[in-house]
Parts: structure tokens; sequence; C-alpha cells
């Protein structure tokens, strides 16, 4: 059996940071341990022994680490706003590799923008994300039909679209972080149409 502590999810997870699991276990690979969730970046002051949410997170993450590895290989995540990166950076020291393989959806960017950045040496594919999901997002991205992995787990599925994250090669627009930064949109209210 797969432990969360061997692997590049174990610090995470002892800071408390590995939130709204769908799936928090290992997967249908041996020595892989996969995660489908939310990774909280910044805590609220918590008064006495209140529970409080972050005050924000990488949402609808879609990770998997290998047992034995100090590194998250490939990981695709929601963020509310595109400044966040650093912050994604920060909290996951260590954990990202240059070599890995990170998708960014981001509210606040143009929804017709797709592009690379880096933090520090990290890279990461930035992309639109509105009134979606991440899973359907890499779905269409990764041209994977629903039809390819309906018989499978949902560990074995988590397993299929990563792996198939792994071989992408799409040669978008590359920015600065600070360019990314300045060309962001105001951070959308998510409240905002929805009924009382």
């Amino acid at each position: 059996m797969t432990a969360i502590d061997n692997t590049a999810l174990g610090r995470l997870e002892k800071e408390g940071r590995l939130l709204n699991a769908v799936l928090k276990g290992a997967t249908t690979k041996p020595g892989r341990f996969g995660f489908r969730g939310d990774i909280a970046l910044k805590f609220q002051a918590q008064v006495a022994d209140e529970k409080r949410p972050p005050d924000y997170s990488i949402e609808q993450v879609l990770a998997v680490a290998q047992e034995g590895e100090s590194t998250i290989p490939v990981l695709a995540g929601y963020l509310h706003s595109f400044a966040y990166l650093s912050d994604v950076t920060e909290v996951l020291d260590g954990a990202l590799s240059p070599d890995g393989t990170y998708f960014m959806f981001c509210n606040n960017i143009d929804l017709l923008a797709k592009y690379r950045t880096k933090v520090g040496a990290i890279p990461f594919y930035v992309l639109p994300c509105d009134e979606s999901t991440v899973w359907k997002e890499m779905m269409d991205l990764l041209g994977v039909n629903k039809d390819d992995i309906k018989k499978l787990t949902a560990p074995g599925k988590l397993d299929y679209l990563l792996d198939a994250a792994r071989t992408i090669d799409a040669s978008y627009d590359e920015i600065t972080y600070e360019e990314g930064l300045k060309r962001m949109g105001p951070v959308k209210n998510r409240n905002e149409n929805r009924p009382v």
C-alpha cells in the first residue's frame, strides 16, 4: 500500500494543506499516490481551536506523486488569481521540479490566452478557466475522450489523464511572471449572478 508520508505530498498532508479530497490514496500504478482536492496556500488566522477555511487555495487539484521521490511530476489546478502563482512555488517549495509538468487554470486571465511562464526555475502552463472544471479542461486540452476512460476506476482515470499530461507538447508563448501580472484582469466575483 502506497503511503502518502513517503511521497512529495507527505509534507503538505502534515501541514494540513490537503483539503476537500475526492481522492487521496494509492492509484493503479505501483508506488504511486494520487490526490484530487484542494491545496491550501494561505491560512486564515485561527482563534482558539476553531477551524477556518483557507484564505485561498489551489482548487480542483489533480496530482500524482511517486513513493520515494521528493517532487510531484505532474499537477493541474485552478487559481482564482494568476498572482497566486508565486504562493504556489513558495508553499510547494521543494515539491515542484524544473522537469515537472504543471498546469494552472486562472480565473483572471484573458479567455483566449494560453502561455507558459516560470516562477524561479518552475515551469507552468497557464490557461483560462471560466465556468468549467479543471478535470473537464484537462480532458479537452489532452484530447481524452470520456469513452477512453469510462471503464476505469477513479484512481485509474487520474493515472490515465496525468500520464497523458506528461506527454503534452504545447508551444504556447512564453512570458515572465511579471508580464503575466501586468496582463491579468481583475478577479471576478464567483458569487455574482448566482441566485440567493
